[in-house]
């Protein structure tokens, strides 16, 4: 069985000796996770009053658990779904920026994937939705441990579609023939359309974005309810495309006050209730549901970019870019999260345990009474005390990787310790306004006290009581810290790129288009990984 790390330590204890954690009555619980894509912690209701357009969402906050201080394992797409999947860190599992259209490699293959866990216990696995681990060869979720694979294989801006929805800058939309050859514009994908894959076919490119949340409901429900009739338990990964950047949906009333993003909000809101409830109608009591985003919001898509509560990163900002999705500032990181599991976790619970979604991967393998893969340490916790109320003890000390907009990405140069945060490295991701904060190094660290400056707007005074009597702590955890990732069995991800790895329904056709939904869609050979002649993976 795999090792904890040394210094994360779980100080989670039951007074009842030998109480264990409740499994479902029938046998190994159903597992649901949620993962939305650039939410900011101020887009829940239930977090937030200013947020109204999450009603099923804050529904899910009141018959179930809510958590307030609760973090993603980093503050970019790919390094944070790694980690989820892995219970690892990116200086572990090697992914520690995000993956290309052109990428070859993804996630490495000597890493063990919640599904891989699962299904060898016993259990149906699905994916539904954004990938953005690797979608080249044997990186495709089909051979990830998912039985079931249906959505796109990186964010739904990383490729043209007829229906490109909403961008700030906007971005045109897919060529046809006889179109003039157009001038390449920076962040937008112009060549090569969004591919949408069913296991390893693609069955659409470009996507139509309009109706990409409702194919997704559709197809989790249809999941759900096949695998509640086959008997056996599942797991369904959901990673929603929600709130990246907004999908093509209606504006809301102007009385809503928060337009375009609100409507793709709302959106979302509707999508995690109707799963919810498709859930509730097929054995309710014995499926866990836990969501969570991957990060905090993308602040340089102006009003397309979510809120970030009471987490704004002040220091930082005032000195220039912004302090969410790529920093290591709360705003980057600190993500909504609910657990909802009626029977089992109680219901109108806050839990202010220092928690994360490393630990989403311990959790499920033991409720599902399986082993951790052996030969590597982890930096998730199985928190299922926490989860059924016994404890409100989390994570001593928790790391959080440099994510891109300072320091080399994936290198650990913030940590938190109880209720203060060091920071080694510091620096702004570009803001709204198009400014960046620039890199600054500190020697000793800058530390804020969350408990009374949750804005992390003053750091403590060097010369303080306070500072000097935490440093010691701090710079301690802060060395174990290193010296344990350093003797653990770390991988490393092949981040070159290649343009003939690039997901091509039809090569002959301009951007790659199918001639139509389903005619001759291309398949990648799952024996050998392969490419087919008319996909290029």
């Amino acid at each position: 069985m795999g090792t904890p790390s040394l210094w994360a330590v779980l100080v989670l204890t039951v007074a009842l000796a030998g109480l264990s954690a409740p499994r479902a009555a029938h046998g190994q619980p159903n597992f649901i996770v949620v993962l939305a894509d650039d939410v900011g912690w101020g887009d829940l209701g239930a977090n937030w009053a200013e947020t109204k357009e999450t009603p099923h969402l804050d529904e899910l906050a009141a018959e179930g658990m809510r958590f307030v201080d609760f973090h993603s394992a980093a503050s970019t797409c790919s390094p944070s779904r790694a980690s989820l999947l892995t219970g690892r860190l990116g200086a572990r599992n090697g992914v520690t920026h995000n993956f290309a259209v052109t990428s070859v490699g993804g996630l490495p293959l000597n890493e063990t994937t919640l599904a891989e866990v699962l299904r060898e216990a016993g259990y149906s696995t699905g994916a539904i939705g954004k990938w953005h681990l690797g979608h080249h060869g044997r990186h495709h979720p089909s051979f990830r441990g998912f039985d079931y694979y249906f959505g796109i294989p990186y964010s739904h801006d990383m490729g043209c579609t007829d229906t490109p929805g909403y961008n700030l800058p906007p971005c045109p939309p897919c060529p046809r023939h006889g179109e003039a050859a157009r001038v390449a514009r920076k962040d937008c994908y112009t060549e090569v359309a969004l591919p949408l894959f069913k296991n390893v076919t693609i069955v659409q490119q470009p996507v139509n974005l309009s109706s990409l949340a409702a194919r997704y409901a559709e197809e989790a429900a249809r999941f759900i309810r096949r695998a509640s009739g086959s008997g056996r338990p599942f797991f369904l990964y959901l990673a929603l495309a929600h709130m990246h950047v907004p999908l093509e949906v209606p504006p809301l009333p102007p009385a809503s006050g928060r337009g375009i993003y609100g409507a793709a909000l709302s959106e979302m809101d509707a999508l995690v209730g109707r799963i919810k409830q498709v859930a509730d109608s097929h054995g309710k009591g014995n499926t866990l549901l836990w969501f969570a985003g991957d990060n905090g919001p993308w602040a340089q898509k102006c009003e397309l970019a979510g809120r970030l509560g009471p987490f704004l990163g002040a220091w930082q900002r005032q000195r220039g870019g912004s302090s969410a999705k790529q920093t290591t500032w709360e705003g980057g990181h600190r993500v909504p999260a609910l657990a909802y599991w009626p029977g089992r976790i109680p219901a109108k619970r806050t839990s202010r345990a220092l928690l994360s979604t490393l630990d989403i991967f311990p959790t499920l393998v033991a409720l599902a009474g399986a082993a951790l893969p052996p030969n590597r340490r982890f930096d998730g916790l199985d928190v299922s005390p926490v989860l059924f109320g016994w404890s409100d003890v989390g994570h001593k000390v928790l790391l959080h990787p440099n994510s891109g907009a300072a320091g080399k990405d994936g290198e650990i140069e913030t940590l938190r310790l109880a209720q203060y945060k060091a920071f080694y490295t510091t620096g702004g991701a570009m803001a709204c306004d198009g400014s960046i904060g620039p890199a600054e190094h500190h020697q000793p660290p800058l530390i804020f006290n969350l408990d009374r400056d949750i804005q992390e707007q003053e750091p403590l005074a060097m010369a303080s009581r306070e500072y000097q009597a935490v440093l010691p702590a701090i710079s301690r955890a802060y060395a174990q810290a290193l010296e344990d990732i350093a003797t653990d069995n770390v991988s490393l991800a092949d981040y070159s790129q290649d343009p003939a790895a690039m997901p091509c329904c039809n090569a002959q056709h301009v951007a790659c288009r199918c001639r139509a939904p389903g005619s001759r869609a291309a398949v990648l050979d799952r024996r050998t990984g392969r490419r087919a002649t008319r996909l290029c993976l």
